[in-house]
This record gives structure tokens, sequence and C-alpha cells, in this order.
């Protein structure tokens, strides 16, 4: 099973992964989402959020933007990141992903 992670700002991908207000966290079996659980993080500290999602059993995370330092803490979690996600809803972009049809461009962080 995989768990991924989308950070949320009205019900959609934002660009601001550190500074997002939610995460829906979408459960994937068998190439099916078997349950959707939104998720309000802890407050912004830089480095926080990969310890954060790794101990919710997040196995990838799809975002708009992030910061090199971040996707350096992920890759060490073991948790697989992909960048420059156009914002959909998480339903859409799983399903996307699901189907290797995830489009993908620069990342919209680049700090």
């Amino acid at each position: 099973m995989k768990k991924v992670a989308i950070p949320l700002e009205n019900g959609r991908l934002t660009a601001h992964f550190g500074h997002c207000k939610q995460f829906s966290f979408l459960e994937v079996n068998n190439n099916e989402i078997v349950r959707e659980t939104l998720i309000t993080p802890p407050p912004h500290e830089p480095g926080l959020l990969p310890a954060w999602l790794a101990e919710h059993g997040i196995t990838d995370i799809i975002a708009g933007g992030m910061g090199q330092r971040a996707l350096k803490l992920f890759a060490e979690q073991n948790i697989a990141v992909s960048v420059g996600a156009q914002p959909k809803s998480p339903h859409e972009l799983v399903q996307d992903w699901m189907q290797n049809s995830l489009v993908t461009g620069s990342n919209a962080c680049d700090h």
C-alpha cells in the first residue's frame, strides 16, 4: 500500500508546500484510492515536515514546489517526491499519478 500526501489550499494543491494549511493523505491499494484523510499540519518550522509525514506513514508526496533542503530531507526518509504538479484536486492528482500521467513542470519553489 502507498500513502500519498498532498499540500492543500482551498481543497486544491498549493505551490507553497511548507506553509500549507492542510494535507490530504490518500491511501492507495491496487491502483485504487481506498481512503482520504484531511490533516492539519503542525506550525511551520524548517525541517519538521519530513519527520512528521514519515511518522504518518507517507510514502509519496505530490507538490507544486518545495525547497532543496526539504527534498533532501524527504529522500533521507525514503519518501518519493513529485514536484511541479498543477493545482488540481487530490483525487485528480493521485489518479494521474497512478496512471503514470502526472504532469510535472518546474519546481514552483527554488529556495
